[in-house]
């Protein structure tokens, strides 16, 4: 389940409301592309302005399309241990297969708080667990020891989206701990698979699949130049995607860009600054124009 192109669903919107139709497509087209599982409703599914309501019709929405196809592993993660575990048995009720559990944010626990509220999912959530280490959103970072030791005690904890930014930092965990590690940003996909990580949960495969999906297949069959090759390819749309302006704005504008949805944030996010807007139709420009892989 924890392997190969994962996509970190953006969640489209129209006159402030979930745009059905338009999710239901781009299920469609990432599945079309090759990926190997979803992750609706986190951070790139602007999860924080979500109700729970629209978050259970988006995770419901993705399950039903999917029909079993490949896993779905639904973000459920939030800053309240009992929170987290009934929006977990909830979306695991509407058909996820597993679910991602961020790391509690803005109250900052301790790494023994951050022990004890995985642990209390791990015992109450009766499915495979992802969790979600990503310290520049949540100003906690769950070191290694703790990942180590939970994963030992609770087998449940199958994976981590690994989104530090350190290389270092998922090596110290690859030597502590058997837990399967996947990237959590896109540029960082390859150095993290040539240490051991089995593939990314990806923001540019809601744009590229194939692309991704062509990269995390050739690191795990080790053939190395095809997965530099992917990598050369992808690495400067991945960067902009994720720097340009905070995410998902930037991916967003290019999935409008590309007529997969409407250019609708959800406050306080908000539209792409224009100078940005303009480095980002000239980094589609660059990616797209003359690759006979890709529409136009």
């Amino acid at each position: 389940m924890f392997k190969g192109c994962l996509v970190a669903l953006i969640t489209p919107f129209r006159d402030g409301r979930i745009d059905t139709p338009a999710l239901e497509a781009l299920v469609e087209d990432v599945i079309a592309g090759g990926v190997d599982g979803l992750v609706p409703c986190g951070t790139t599914g602007e999860s924080p302005t979500l109700s729970d309501e629209e978050r259970g019709e988006v995770i419901a929405t993705v399950v039903r399309v999917t029909k079993k196809r490949v896993p779905v592993i639904a973000g459920t993660g939030t800053n309240d241990t009992a929170r987290t575990i009934r929006d977990s048995v909830a979306a695991l009720r509407r058909g996820a297969d597993a679910v991602m559990l961020v790391n509690p944010y803005y109250n900052r626990p301790t790494q023994a708080g951050l022990y004890q509220h995985f642990s209390r999912c791990a015992r109450e959530i009766a499915a495979p667990i992802l969790l979600y280490n990503i310290p520049g959103r949540t100003a906690v970072e769950l070191s290694a020891d703790t990942i180590a030791r939970l994963r030992a005690e609770h087998r449940n904890i199958a994976a981590v989206k690994h989104a530090t930014g350190s290389v270092d930092s998922a090596s110290e965990l690859a030597l502590a701990s058997d837990i399967t590690i996947l990237s959590g940003d896109d540029t960082m996909t390859l150095p993290l698979m040539i240490i051991g990580a089995r593939g990314v949960v990806s923001v540019l495969a809601n744009l590229v699949p194939t692309d991704v999906k062509a990269l995390t297949s050739a690191a795990l069959e080790e053939r190395w130049a095809d997965a530099r090759a992917a990598h050369r390819r992808t690495f400067r749309l991945a960067r902009d995607l994720l720097t340009l302006e905070t995410n998902p704005i930037p991916i967003k504008t290019a999935l409008a860009l590309r007529g997969k949805l409407a250019e609708e944030f959800r406050l306080p996010m908000c539209p792409l600054s224009s100078a940005n807007r303009t480095r980002l139709i000239s980094a589609l420009h660059a990616y797209f124009e003359g690759d006979p892989n890709h529409d136009h």
